[in-house]
C-alpha cells in the first residue's frame, strides 16, 4: 500500500487557537496494524496547519513520512520534512545540515536494503502553533547483504532499537536527537566491536575531534551531598514530575532500594543489546550496572513528554544524559578513568503510581568509541 495518499478528506483550515484539538483523538500505535497509521480514508482529527494533505494528526505525520522515506525509499522527501539546518544529535556524532541526513539515509538503504522500521510507540506533546515534539521509537529489524560502513555483508538477520525525537513545525523537522542501540546490531551481525570502534576513534581523531574533558559534572556541589530534590521544572504533569524525582533518587542520591517501591512486581525491562528482562529485580540490576561503568556520574534529565494510553495510565518519554568517567568494571573492559557522556531515551508505562513497563534506548558502542578516541588523545 502506497502511504502518499493525496484524497484524504481533511477538516477545515487551521485556526490560531491550538487549544480545542482533542489530543484523545490523536492515533496511538501500539494497537493498530500499519494500515491503520497511514490511514487512507481518515479525516484530519487535529490542526495541521502548515503540514502536508495527507498527515491527520501528529503521531500519523511521523510515522507515515518515516515509512514514506526508509521503506518506499523516497528519500528526497527529507527536502520537504526538514528544514536545510537541521541539527541532528546522534550517539556517533552530530549532523548539521539536510544534505548529510540524505546521504546518511542513502547509504543505510544500501547496506541493509531490506531493512523494515516497525513504529512501536510515539508519545508527543504540543500543537500546529508552537510546534511539536514527538519521540517515536522503532524496532529497526533486516540482513545485511551489501558492503558499507560496517564491510563485508555478513548475511546475518539482526533486531534493534531506535528512539528519533524530533521538534517539528509546519511539516518540517528542525531539530533531531537519535538514539539508536548500534551496539545490539554489530553482536548480532558478529562484528567485533572493538576494533570496530577503534577505526571510528581513528577516523574521528583524523579529523581533529576530541573527548571534552570535565571536572566536575555538577552531582556533587563541592563537598554537598546530592541535592535533596529533583529540579522537575522541564515536567508538564503531575506524573512526569513524579517520575523525575524517582529517577533523581535512584541515580543521583544512589538510592537504588527505590526501585522496589515504584515498578509493579511483574515489571517488564527491554533494555541495550535487546535484552528483555522481568521483576524489579532485574531492573535493579541492570540500573547499578549501568552507573558501576561510571560512578561518579551525573543523571540530567532533558526533556519529558507523556501521553495518556489506550492500554490505561500514561507513557511518559524521557531523553537524559549521564555524565562521569569509566572507573568501573563492565562490558567495555577494565576502568580507564578517561571521560564517558551516554544519551539515552527511555520510555516508561505508568499505571496507578507504578512503572510496569520500562524501554530504555543508549548505545555501548559510542560509549566504546569515546574510550578508543581518549586513549588516541592520550597517546599523542
Amino acid at each position: 500500500m502506497s502511504s502518499q495518499n493525496k484524497s484524504v478528506s481533511m477538516a477545515g483550515p487551521a485556526t490560531a487557537d491550538p487549544q480545542s484539538d482533542d489530543s484523545r483523538a490523536v492515533l496511538q500505535v501500539e494497537r493498530r496494524d500499519f494500515t491503520q497509521l497511514v490511514p487512507e480514508n481518515r479525516p484530519r482529527v487535529q490542526r495541521m496547519r502548515g503540514f502536508d494533505e495527507c498527515y491527520t494528526d501528529i503521531v500519523d505525520y511521523i510515522v507515515r513520512c518515516t515509512h514514506r522515506i526508509w521503506d518506499e525509499r523516497d528519500v528526497g522527501l527529507i527536502y520537504t520534512h526538514y528544514t536545510h539546518n537541521c541539527v541532528a544529535y546522534t550517539t556517533l556524532g552530530t549532523m548539521y545540515d539536510r544534505e548529510t541526513h540524505i546521504r546518511d539515509t542513502i547509504q543505510r538503504l544500501v547496506e541493509m536494503p531490506d531493512r523494515r522500521g516497525m513504529a512501536q510507540q510515539v508519545i508527543w506533546r504540543g500543537n500546529d502553533v508552537d510546534g511539536f515534539y514527538t519521540s517515536h521509537m522503532t524496532h529497526g529489524m533486516g540482513r545485511h547483504t551489501e558492503f558499507g560502513a560496517m564491510g563485508k555483508p555478513t548475511g546475518r538477520t539482526f533486531v534493534t532499537r531506535t528512539v528519533a525525537e524530533c521538534m517539528i513545525l509546519e511539516n518540517k523537522i528542525y531539530k533531531e536527537w537519535i538514539v539508536r542501540d548500534n551496539m545490539a546490531q554489530l553482536v548480532q551481525l558478529g562484528i567485533e566491536p572493538h576494533a570496530y570502534a577503534q577505526a571510528i576513534a581513528q577516523a574521528k581523531f583524523a579529523r581533529g575531534e576530541e573527548v571534552f574533558e570535565l571536572s566536575e559534572n555538577r552531582r556533587l556541589l563541592g563537598q554537598y551531598p546530592p541535592e535533596a530534590e529533583a529540579d522537575v521544572s522541564i515536567a508538564h504533569t503531575d506524573t512526569e514530575a513524579q517520575l523525575l524525582r524517582w529517577l533523581h533518587h535512584i541515580y543521583n542520591k544512589r538510592l537504588f532500594g527505590k526501585i522496589r517501591e515504584i515498578y509493579a512486581s511483574n515489571c517488564q525491562w527491554h533494555g541495550p543489546l535487546m535484552r528483555e528482562l522481568l521483576g524489579p529485580a532485574a531492573v535493579l540490576q541492570q540500573t547499578m550496572r549501568l552507573v558501576a561503568l561510571m560512578p561518579d556520574c551525573a543523571f540530567v534529565p532533558q526533556h519529558v513528554c507523556s501521553v495518556v494510553s489506550e492500554e490505561g495510565g500514561e507513557k511518559i518519554a524521557l531523553r537524559w544524559t549521564l555524565d562521569g568517567h569509566h572507573f568501573g568494571y563492565g562490558p567495555l573492559g577494565a576502568p580507564t578513568g578517561y571521560k564517558l557522556s551516554v544519551m539515552g531515551v527511555t520510555h516508561f508505562h505508568i499505571i496507578d503510581g507504578k512503572i510496569v513497563d520500562e524501554w530504555v534506548v543508549y548505545d555501548e558502542l559510542s560509549m566504546l568509541v569515546q574510550l578508543k578516541l581518549a586513549a588516541l588523545q592520550a597517546a599523542k
